[in-house]
């Protein structure tokens, strides 16, 4: 049980408030059978703050965790991510995309990157839904890979009572850059023999003109998948919350068929999370939030407070979602923390966990 204990007010408008917050299902007062003390030895005065804990049934707590690759880094970030996410043991985690490198028209190359993502994600204690990303499905033939082994590229779930609504932003995949493929095999070498280089080679990537251009067009949704969306919401129209996950936001450029999107959402209460841009970002948009998360383990593409190695803890409430954004580095178990570790969250380079296997042996599990 996870208890967070809520001030107790002894005035009698704190009171009422407490009253209500029970009756709203916030907080629970526990049964005697969960919370039990000696009352001989306290009838009165007692050294805590309440009885009510936040125990409601009807809440549960998730954590979504963002790109890991787009120049996946050296120190093999993500899988230490998975360690830390069976920390906190959450009921589940959901990705917004970017598991794979891709960008191959190889079957064999796909499969095998997958494998190698699949073999870390098994070593979660929690299911893990995934969310396409462009470098996950950036062709035709990478779509079929990931087809064969995920199903549909867009769908939806139920968990108490809410609804997840995941969406598929390369609707269809928009062309890449010109040797977008080796420029990234280059790249992931380059954070291994020349950490400088690397970073060079990237701002120069990221300046580069079709790049520029591909991060303005804007995502266009499909017919097909409009009337999936529309047809999901029509089938759940009372739920509590709809949460809609897409690798690309959307709402900074948006096209008129996310517009469309934005329209069939407006009457509920909902919250929007991508990725994509490897910096966390929040946007209230006509009173919805819409969250671009950081990365966790790719490439840092800007500089700024939204350039951390992050995932977010969301608790659903009766009132509506609480969100906490947590630094991995800030995550550590009941050993005690481990500095040499940091070089994972701080992107100093391949030194960062020399004698530790680097990429090689943080990645290939």
């Amino acid at each position: 049980m996870r208890c967070v204990f809520v001030r107790q007010f002894y005035s009698l408008g704190g009171a009422m408030l407490l009253a209500l917050l029970v009756a709203a299902g916030l907080t629970t007062a526990a049964s005697s059978e969960e919370f039990k003390f000696d009352k001989d030895a306290l009838p009165a005065a007692k050294p805590w703050t309440s009885e009510h804990f936040r125990d409601n049934p009807k809440n549960f707590q998730f954590v979504i965790i963002g790109d890991r690759t787009g120049g996946a880094n050296v120190e093999g970030t993500f899988k230490l991510a998975i360690g830390q996410l069976n920390l906190l043991q959450p009921e589940f985690v959901i990705n917004v995309g970017d598991l794979i490198e891709g960008y191959s028209d190889d079957k064999a190359e796909l499969n095998a990157e997958w494998d190698q993502a699949d073999s870390m994600l098994k070593n979660l204690e929690m299911p893990f839904f995934r969310v396409p990303g462009n470098h996950d499905i950036a062709n035709k033939t990478a779509q079929q890979v990931w087809r064969d082994r995920y199903g549909s590229t867009y769908y939806h779930f139920l968990y108490k009572d809410v609804l997840f609504l995941v969406l598929d932003s390369e609707d269809p995949p928009r062309e890449a850059p010109p040797g977008m493929k080796e420029k990234l095999e280059t790249y992931n070498r380059l954070q291994t023999e020349d950490p400088d280089k690397a970073k060079a080679m990237l701002a120069e990537f990221m300046s580069d003109e079709s790049v520029i251009a591909g991060l303005a067009k804007p995502v266009v949704f499909g017919d097909d998948q409009i009337a999936f969306i529309k047809d999901t919401l029509a089938k759940h129209p009372d739920v509590r919350w709809t949460f809609v996950f897409l690798h690309e936001p959307a709402w900074e450029k948006p096209s008129e068929s996310f517009k469309a999107v934005q329209e069939l959402l407006k009457d509920r209460n909902h919250t929007f999370f991508g990725g994509h841009l490897h910096y966390y970002d929040y946007d209230n948009i006509d009173g919805a939030e819409h969250i671009t998360m950081g990365p966790s383990g790719a490439s840092f593409h800007q500089e700024g407070p939204g350039n951390v190695d992050h995932v977010m803890w969301v608790t659903m409430t009766t009132a509506g979602p609480q969100m906490a954004n947590i630094a991995l580095k800030g995550l550590f178990d009941r050993k005690g923390l481990d500095p040499s570790l940091f070089g994972a969250y701080d992107r100093k380079g391949h030194e960062g966990t020399e004698g530790k296997g680097g990429k090689d042996e943080a990645e290939k599990k």
